[in-house]
């Protein structure tokens, strides 16, 4: 293809993307006005019911509901059309790929969405825990309020972190298979692993919740490990093939 033949592919994929958002955004609206706020402001609202005083999300501008139902929709649009856009990203760059790049882009693409939901869907399990917690912290008498924004905010990024670190045993899968790394590499660095999954769940979770903390580490840990096996299948499986071919396997 030429380079404006290029650019024309690009300018649909673009297209295609902007207007699954769009759509998305839409739906996501419709969300947010009958489940979603009420679901994101439930964690406040029991722990309300629980301390007996004045706890509760506050809107401190006139404008401000507004712009954070927008910021809501917009949110959950991204998320719901993201296998639309991630395909369109695939299938742009899948004709610059050879077979082999093909299969694993495509592997890629089918195991990091559901495991990115799965992420989001285990941050979102932790979070009352979390709230309940922080919360446990105000004194008694005091009011604990919390702006919509901020609050809206903390919930967003506690969700999307856990849900991207859940897509990062498919990266080592990736180096794997691409020869960057080995299965034995893997398995070596399980210490540095571990140690490393349980200070990125203390920092995803702002608090000293060791129960949320821990409920988030397992599964990581767990993904990690099956990310070892893959890779390890996969030398195996390189190995009996180059000792079929030359003889030899691989060291």
């Amino acid at each position: 293809m030429s380079l404006g033949a290029h650019l024309l592919e690009l300018r649909r994929r673009l297209f295609i993307s902007a207007a699954a958002i769009i759509v998305g955004t839409g739906v996501g609206w419709w969300l947010n006005s009958a489940y979603v706020w009420t679901a994101i402001q439930a964690p406040v609202q029991n722990v309300a019911d629980a301390r007996g005083d004045k706890t509760a999300i506050i809107f401190p501008t006139i404008s401000s509901a507004f712009d954070l139902q927008l910021q809501i929709a917009f949110t959950i649009g991204i998320v719901i059309s993201s296998p639309v856009w991630l395909y369109q990203i695939f299938a742009f760059l899948v004709p610059g790929l050879n077979t082999r790049e093909r299969k694993y882009t495509f592997g890629f693409f089918l195991t990091a969405i559901p495991l990115f939901f799965a992420g989001c869907a285990a941050g979102w399990f932790v979070l009352p825990n979390i709230v309940r917690l922080m919360t446990s912290f105000v004194p008694d008498g005091s009011d604990a309020l919390f702006t919509a924004r901020e609050y809206v905010d903390f919930v967003t990024k506690l969700v999307v972190a856990i849900g991207i670190a859940f897509v990062v045993p498919v990266f080592i899968v990736l180096l794997n298979f691409a020869g960057i790394l080995t299965a034995a590499g893997i398995l070596k660095s399980w210490r540095v692993a571990i140690l490393v999954i349980v200070l990125f769940t203390a920092i995803a979770t702002p608090s000293a919740d060791v129960v949320s903390m821990f409920l988030l580490a397992i599964p990581m840990v767990v993904l990690y490990f099956a990310a070892w096996f893959i890779a390890w299948l996969h030398d195996r499986r390189v190995a009996r093939r180059q000792e079929a071919e030359f003889g030899t396997a691989l060291a």
